[in-house]
């Protein structure tokens, strides 16, 4: 079954003759092939169900859309609360504020002449407060706007008041007089302006610059007064020009002062007008903001209702339209025999005896149904009855079944329970009596010795509170001695403070000059060992030139294994010494052992440093580093020049061994080298005595400025331990305060903590002493209860005797009138049933009136068409009409749509796809060049 097709896909218009009212179509439901009723039903069902999910979804969705409705309302109602909460704030604000100022005001009384001299202004104004807002308000405001205009209106009264008194004070300066009464006159002013300054000390900053001036002249006026009397009558005259003046000035600053005040009223109340009129309109737009949304949201609603009802709408007709055509096409004319009993005119024999046997078939059907419909009737008349006759009893329940049911039951268990408990209530009042007695005596013991226990404990805080401003007297005294002694020697150590940094300065110099000397010294050093492995080549040569002559037993290997090899200075001297002089294995241990303890000692002496070095600061570090470097180049300076000593030694033996041809060809070739190394020698020897020389310079300068940064450096390190002694002295004052200050707190704590336990046993005692008051007052009303339940009690009982009387005669009535009720019931009963088969006979009854009808109107049909061949030719008529096409109501159908098999002219088809209408005129499917097909119908 396919689903409703949306209104946008109905055809725009027809090419058909508009002789006939074009037809709304619809697409047809499609069940498909159906073999057996159950098919059709299950198929029936399934179409419901679908319709049925249909309309529950428009249900939630007509919900939701409910749902974001109150949504929007509730919002709307939370923003108004708010809105109105913030307006009642501030109005309860205003009102507060305009009390405030009338209390101020309402301390002086007004005149009569002051009311009666009121300005029109102020007159127009209340006048126009009187009349405010009386049609747009409701009649639970109207208490409130009425306090807050009578407030305005005498807030506006005062002021006029004010303006009144000082036109009056004008004058009354205008038309002074030095007479002999002048005296009182002057008393009454002075007494006029100390009123006036009191009211205005009162008033709001924001009142005029001209009233202030007012003011201030009256009083330059009102010494002028007092002054008359006291100077001498020449000055007369001068006084009565500035009087004069003064007037004239007071004068024009009282009329402009009058017209600013009758402008500020005028436009206040300008400005009342419109913002009541700007509040109106701005509500009226808030109002019909939402009034536009809300008709908005309706009419989205009603758009989707009328999109329904007009699917609908369709829908019904056509169903309506299916239905009249199904109707005509399937009915026939039939021509019944008269009243006589004649035969049956154009119709076939087997035709009318099929229709008889379906006759006669339906008539027992009906018959069956009508059986049923009786059964059914009766059974529901029976329901009826007995319906009837329980909801009368449901109403006139019997006193067994009242006592019989569990609501009576429980009542009944509770009221037991409920007695039970009113006298348990009743002995612990009792005992809660005595408790509260003993709990009197008890509480006013433990305020006694809670009294003795706080004297106690005032006495031992005084006490120490003394012992504490002593020791904190002395404590302040060794505070400010060490103060001044830190003071001191701060100043001492900003004195020392630039020879301290020139110490630094020099020492940093010194270090950079000993950083330079290191560097030459390495220099040297490298020179030395590229000297030292020639002079070991020289001698290998030579040793190898020496072997034939000499041929020592022993040491042939030692000059090839000095080559490669590389060891310390002192081991290649010594090994040197033994291959030239030859020595033997006890010499060579003699002196390894003395080589021994020469590396003994310099290793102590060495700790000896290391250790110096380590407890030295780091200026003497710097200072023994140079000092080591120095005496270091110097063994070195003093190793190579023995050793030279002994190269030379050596090579006045070889020439002595050297006796034949080659060695003496050798030893020639040596002697040039020898020459060479002895020239190279004496370059060295010359830079070596000129590094000698600067060496001795610098070790004299280093010794010099070594004496001095000692000198220096035992200044700085007394200095130092005068600091460090007055640091740990002031160290140890901060740790004597501190403690101090820590007792002190500590003392502190323990008198706010004292103080804290009084008040809380202080409040311990109050709440006690309420607690009382309140029991005693609970007390007095449990018993004044207890005596109204007692009464009410007694009352009670009265009742339940009186009722049990009451019920005894209600009873006898109750039973008279359920007798009664019974023969009711049973009339009402039979009444019922009597109206229930009379309507039911009516219904039979219109039945058969509107079969008769129908018959009747047939009849009538016959007898008009006169004979049978009226009624063939009607028949053909209409058959005639089903074989035209439907579109076009000329031709006759000769075309079928494969997707829906409905029947048009082919011409209709072929114009709708050319003019690329190609929907279906009945169901708008749509279809194609090869969806439709010419047909034959003979």
């Amino acid at each position: 079954m396919s689903a409703k097709r949306p209104l946008s896909e109905s055809p725009t218009g027809s090419t058909g003759p508009p002789s006939k009212k074009a037809l709304v179509q619809f697409e047809p439901i499609k069940i498909g092939p159906i073999y057996s009723l159950e098919e059709l039903d299950l198929k029936t069902v399934q179409f419901q169900n679908k319709k049925l999910s249909q309309r529950l979804e428009q249900r939630r969705r007509a919900e939701e859309d409910l749902r974001k409705r109150i949504e929007q309302l509730e919002k709307r109602q939370t923003t108004d609360d708010a809105v109105l909460c913030i307006v009642n704030r501030y109005w309860n604000q205003l009102d507060e504020d305009v009390r405030v100022l009338l209390e101020r005001f309402d301390a002086e009384t007004a005149d009569e002449d002051e009311r009666e001299n009121q300005s029109e202004a102020v007159t127009s104004f209340l006048t126009q407060l009187s009349s405010w807002d009386k049609e747009e308000l409701e009649q639970n405001l109207s208490q409130r706007v009425e306090f807050s205009k009578r407030a305005i209106g005498k807030l506006i009264q005062a002021y006029d008041r004010l303006l009144q008194r000082n036109e009056k004070l004008y004058h009354s300066i205008k038309d002074l007089k030095i007479e002999k009464d002048g005296d009182a006159q002057k008393a009454d002013m002075k007494e006029e302006l100390k009123t006036e300054t009191t009211e205005r000390a009162g008033e709001d900053d924001s009142k005029s610059s001209a009233q202030k001036e007012t003011e201030d002249q009256e009083g330059e006026k009102e010494g002028s007064v007092e002054k008359q009397d006291e100077e001498k009558p020449e000055k007369k005259n001068g006084e009565q020009i500035l009087s004069e003046a003064v007037k004239t000035e007071l004068l024009d600053l009282q009329k402009e002062n009058k017209r600013l005040q009758n402008l500020v009223t005028k436009l206040q109340e300008i400005h009342h007008v419109t913002t009541l009129k700007h509040s109106d309109l701005q509500e009226k737009f808030t109002a019909a903001e939402t009034e536009i949304a809300e008709l908005k949201n309706k009419i989205d609603d009603l758009e989707y209702d009328l999109g329904n009802t007009t699917h609908s709408a369709q829908r019904f007709e056509f169903q309506l339209y299916e239905a009249a055509q199904k109707l005509k096409s399937q009915t026939e004319v039939v021509t019944v025999e008269g009243e006589g009993g004649g035969g049956v005119e154009g119709v076939s024999k087997s035709k009318f005896q099929e229709l008889t046997s379906e006759l006669e078939e339906q008539r027992e059907l009906a018959s069956t149904r009508l059986q049923e419909l009786e059964n059914l009737q009766k059974n529901h008349q029976d329901t009826v009855k007995e319906e009837e006759r329980l909801k009368m009893e449901l109403k006139e329940l019997p006193e067994s079944v009242i006592v019989e049911t569990s609501e009576y039951k429980s009542l009944q268990s509770q009221f037991s329970v409920l007695y039970n408990e009113c006298m348990q209530i009743r002995t612990q009042l009792d005992e809660s009596r005595n408790l509260l007695q003993s709990s009197k005596n008890a509480h006013l013991r433990q305020i006694e010795q809670m009294e003795s226990d706080e004297l106690a404990c005032q006495k031992k805080l005084r006490t120490e509170m003394i012992q504490l401003e002593d020791t904190l007297a002395q404590v302040r005294k060794e505070y400010e001695m060490l103060r001044i002694e830190f003071e001191q020697t701060l100043a001492a150590n900003e004195q020392t403070g630039p020879i301290n940094r020139e110490m630094r300065n020099l020492i940093t110099s010194l270090q950079n000059h000993n950083h330079q000397l290191k560097g030459e010294v390495a220099r040297y050093k490298r020179k030395l060992k590229e000297a030292q492995t020639e002079i070991a080549k020289f001698k290998a040569e030579a040793s190898s030139a020496d072997q034939p002559l000499e041929e020592p037993p022993k040491e042939p290997s030692p000059p090839r294994q000095e080559e490669p090899i590389i060891i310390k200075k002192e081991e290649e001297e010594k090994m040197e010494k033994e291959r030239e002089k030859g020595k033997s294995d006890s010499e060579i241990i003699k002196d390894l052992k003395q080589q021994l303890k020469k590396a003994q000692d310099s290793q102590k002496e060495m700790k000896l440093l290391l250790d110096m070095y380590k407890s030295a600061p780091k200026e003497q570090r710097d200072k023994v580093q140079l000092m080591a470097g120095e005496k270091k180049a110097k063994q070195d300076i003093d190793e190579l020049k023995n050793h030279i000593r002994k190269m030379q030694e050596a090579e006045r033996k070889e020439k002595r061994k050297l006796a034949e041809d080659e060695a003496i060809r050798k030893i020639k070739r040596l002697e040039e080298s020898i020459a060479d190394l002895q020239r190279n020698l004496a370059a060295q020897k010359q830079e070596e005595e000129a590094l000698l020389n600067e060496m001795e310079v610098t070790g004299q300068a280093f010794e010099d400025m070594q004496e001095q940064n000692i000198r220096l450096i035992q200044q700085l390190r007394e200095k130092d331990d005068a600091n460090f002694k007055l640091m740990s002295e002031r160290i140890k004052s901060n740790q004597i305060h501190k403690l101090l200050k820590e007792e002190k707190d500590v003392l502190m704590e323990q008198v706010t903590t004292l103080h804290q336990q009084v008040e809380t046993q202080n409040l311990v005692v109050r709440r006690l002493e309420e607690k009382e008051r309140i029991l005693q007052n609970n007390l007095a009303t449990v018993e004044k209860e207890l005596s109204l339940r007692q009464q009410a009690l007694e009352m009670h009982k009265r009742k339940a005797v009186e009722s049990s009387q009451t019920a005894a005669d209600l009873r006898l009535h109750l039973e008279k009138y359920q007798n009664q009720l019974k023969d009711a019931q049973i009339t009402v009963a039979e009444k019922t049933g009597a109206m229930e088969q009379e309507s039911f006979k009516y219904r039979r009854i219109q039945e058969d009136v509107a079969i008769l009808r129908r018959k009747l109107e047939r009849h009538k049909k016959i007898e008009l068409a006169g004979t049978a061949d009226a009624v063939l030719m009607e028949e053909l008529k209409e058959y005639k009409e089903q074989l035209t096409c439907p579109s076009c109501k000329v031709k006759r159908k000769d075309a079928v749509l494969t997707k829906c098999f409905h029947v048009f002219c082919l011409e209709c088809l072929k114009t709708r796809y050319e003019t690329r209408q190609r929907k279906c005129p009945k169901c708008n499917a749509g279809f194609g060049a090869n969806d439709f097909h010419r047909i034959y119908l003979d």
